[in-house]
């Protein structure tokens, strides 16, 4: 019996057209690598809702078109978008800026940038054969991925970023990507950071563009954490209101180190944040938190795996979604535990706040054991806003739509209180309170 193949939607042959035509501009020793992630990405196709990671964000269904690769704005556009753009504005960093994919130099930091820190661009990386390229990729699972293989085949710029031996930096790296323009566009950035031994690291990522404009990021950051180092990560999604934004955060953890990574979405009309975490050294500890604020339709897709390969590992994750109108939100999680990997003790939790009877939430928690001697647990919860609770508020002198704000603000806060950095916690929870305040 012969094989069923879908057919191609317009979108699947408009993207390889775009890739035949980007071929020409890649260098030898790039080559290869992007032609393979392509290859895969053709393999499989837009993933749809017969795929089981998925089944509730069928990409196949939602990306009609494939939006043209971006260009690189002119230096007055540029400007213009960095002035607007809003996300962790006020706090003191150095800044990385990108506008609609590229790093604008002009626009960024790279003068200020902490003692034990490089910062390389990803397209001069890639010109000259960087060796720190080969830290790509550092989690097998996400090789697996076609939202990550298509970000590998047509990724434009980024950073590589590395911290030497030791090195305890104070002052965050600041991740900006602002999108601008009327028409629709597609972007492809990845970003590398790669910690030496006892290196600490503190990184906010922010990403905003315009509102009706149904342009197409695809992000990814890889994360390697060495014996003893730390890094703790905070991202906020507030995507223009028709874009279609995917994510992906890959980190593979050495012995004893650290990971702090929490994702906040207001924005995009379709949102899927992927995260691939690799236990690979002992007692190393994780903390992975999400918020989404939901409304007027939108999708919010939050998927994580957690790959405990090793002795002692800790995992803790929390996910709070806001569901408001007619919105989905989505969580999919799997912790595995290897054979090895005795003494593993791992937590997952989804929750969910239904402020409307026409939302819905998919929860999908999932452990994978093939060790004896782990703690590890999880569990989803999902109901409407507390009525004892609101009733009280009410009884001293609160209107509903304020007392209402007060236990979403305290629900979603759970997840944000993981943010270690007091400025970006603050400008999350500020988030938070504009979202509730134009909700109502």
């Amino acid at each position: 019996m012969a094989d069923i193949a879908n057919l191609r939607t317009n979108a699947e042959t408009g993207l390889s057209k775009l890739f035949e035509t980007a071929r020409a501009s890649f260098a030898t020793e790039e080559k290869i690598a992007r032609e393979e992630a392509f290859k895969f990405f053709e393999a499989t196709g837009l993933p749809s809702r017969r795929v089981e990671a998925f089944k509730y964000t069928d990409l196949r269904a939602a990306i009609t078109d494939a939006a043209p690769p971006a260009e690189t704005p002119s230096a007055e556009i540029a400007r213009s978008a960095s002035e607007a753009a809003k996300g962790f504005s006020g706090i003191e960093a150095v800044r990385l800026t990108f506008v609609n994919g590229h790093l604008i130099e002009a626009l960024s930091d790279l003068a200020r940038v902490p003692a034990g820190v490089s910062v390389r661009t990803l397209s001069a990386a890639l010109s000259a054969g960087d060796p720190l390229l080969k830290s790509l990729a550092p989690v097998a699972q996400a090789r697996e991925n076609p939202v990550y293989q298509l970000n590998a085949a047509f990724m434009a710029d980024g950073a590589l970023i590395s911290v030497e031996a030791g090195a305890k930096v104070e002052t965050p790296l600041h991740l900006r990507f602002v999108g601008t323009g009327g028409n629709a566009f597609s972007t492809a950035t990845r970003v590398l950071v790669a910690l030496a031994e006892g290196a600490e690291l503190t990184v906010l990522e922010s990403h905003e563009g315009p509102d009706g404009v149904a342009y197409q990021p695809n992000d990814a950051l890889d994360v390697t954490i060495a014996d003893g180092a730390a890094f703790r990560h905070t991202r906020l999604n507030a995507e223009g209101d028709a874009a279609i934004a995917l994510s992906t955060l890959s980190a593979r953890l050495g012995a004893a180190s650290h990971i702090e990574t929490v994702n906040l979405v207001t924005g995009a009309v379709l949102s899927r944040h992927q995260l691939y975490l690799h236990f690979a050294g002992e007692e190393a500890t994780a903390v992975v938190n999400g918020a989404a604020m939901l409304g007027h339709g939108r999708l919010a897709d939050s998927t994580l795996l957690a790959d405990h390969a090793a002795v002692g590992g800790v995992s803790r994750e929390m996910f709070k979604t806001v569901i408001d109108g007619d919105s989905t939100g989505v969580f999919q999680g799997k912790i595995i535990v290897r054979q090895v990997a005795q003494q593993t003790d791992g937590k997952m939790k989804s929750d969910c706040l239904l402020l409307s009877d026409e939302g819905q939430m998919m929860n999908k928690p999932e452990l994978e054991i093939f060790a004896d001697d782990v703690a590890c647990g999880h569990g989803a919860t999902c109901g409407a806003p507390d009525e004892e609770l609101l009733f009280y508020l009410r009884a001293r002198g609160l209107p509903k739509a304020e007392a209402e704000s007060l236990l979403v603000q305290a629900f979603v806060g759970e997840a944000i209180e993981a943010v270690t950095h007091e400025d970006a916690r603050a400008a999350l929870i500020g988030t938070i309170e504009a979202w509730l305040k134009a909700r109502h």
